[in-house]
């Protein structure tokens, strides 16, 4: 991805998705996240410690290309999407604790993200080309990703009709030029998809399933209810998948199209792994209600 136009597209698309999101949060989504101190510790620990080591070792077992290691760790590394909330609200989980985590993550992931890359780049890729996400990367990163969401924040906070007629529209200009920039990409390397899929298929498929999992069943083995429980899997299953693509993608951080593809492959099937996980947590939840209520009163 050499081209002038996705030298400026896409550090500029990352830019207004970074602001549409800034748009979208305040305070209060934040300060939502001190009612249940012990799911977001819970909930941040699954995303940031337990989803890059899972992903190491499924890196680790298949031995895919180097780069394809680094893209899977990027993408390991990315927080929750704004996809999470929508998933939540179809499938009755907890959205404002999703809102906030999202929030959170965004804001966490301002540093996890750049350090779970790097340290990926120096040891699946130290013997290659200087590719990297080096000091100055760490910097550019940091900068498209936390100027955009403070002025998101602050046109929130003080002209907030402005920012909500403006939230729509800027999601929509990030997704077209992104979407735009991806097809050129996936077209240059038409040749090589069928093997890039082979190679990340199976791995993108186990850390998905297993992202789900552990996002419901780690809350629930410590008490936490249905609903907050969906919203943590759908948190930690949903990756961003938007900002790793952007970040592989563009010449200004990573520039390279291989490291894009799991993120890529991740994106699509997220979206149907995550709506069959719904619906079956729901009927186990009707199932148990109704359980419950045809069970005799404890005495």
């Amino acid at each position: 991805m050499d081209s002038s136009i996705a030298t400026i597209a896409l550090p500029a698309a990352l830019a207004v998705i970074m602001l549409g999101l800034g748009l979208s949060l305040t305070t209060a989504d934040f300060v939502r996240l001190l009612r249940v101190p012990g799911t977001v510790a819970l909930i941040l620990g699954c995303q940031i410690v337990v989803l890059p080591l899972l992903c190491l070792g499924l890196v680790l077992a298949f031995q895919p290309p180097p780069a394809l290691a680094v893209g899977m760790m990027l993408l390991s590394a990315s927080p929750g999407g704004t996809t999470a909330s929508l998933y939540s609200y179809l499938f009755r989980g907890n959205v404002a604790l999703n809102i906030s985590l999202t929030a959170l993550n965004s804001l966490t992931a301002m540093v996890t993200l750049p350090l779970i890359t790097n340290l990926a780049l120096a040891h699946f890729m130290s013997d290659g080309d200087t590719l990297g996400l080096q000091a100055d990367k760490v910097l550019q990163v940091f900068a498209i990703i936390l100027i955009p969401v403070a002025v998101g924040m602050v046109l929130r906070a003080r002209a907030q009709a402005f920012a909500l007629r403006m939230e729509r529209p800027v999601k929509a200009a990030s997704v077209v030029v992104l979407v735009g920039v991806i097809l050129t990409a996936v077209y240059q390397e038409l040749d090589n998809i069928g093997d890039y899929i082979v190679a990340v298929g199976l791995m993108v498929v186990l850390f998905n399933l297993a992202s789900l999992a552990i996002g419901y069943w780690a809350p629930r083995a410590l008490g936490t209810g249905r609903p907050e429980a969906i919203a943590s899997c759908m948190e930690i299953g949903l990756h961003n998948t938007t900002l790793s693509l952007a970040i592989a993608l563009s010449p200004a951080l990573l520039g390279n199209t291989e490291i894009a593809i799991p993120s890529a492959v991740y994106g699509v099937l997220m979206l149907f792994t995550a709506a069959a996980t719904g619906l079956l947590l729901n009927r186990r939840g009707v199932r148990d209600d109704a359980a419950r209520q045809a069970a005799p009163p404890v005495p």
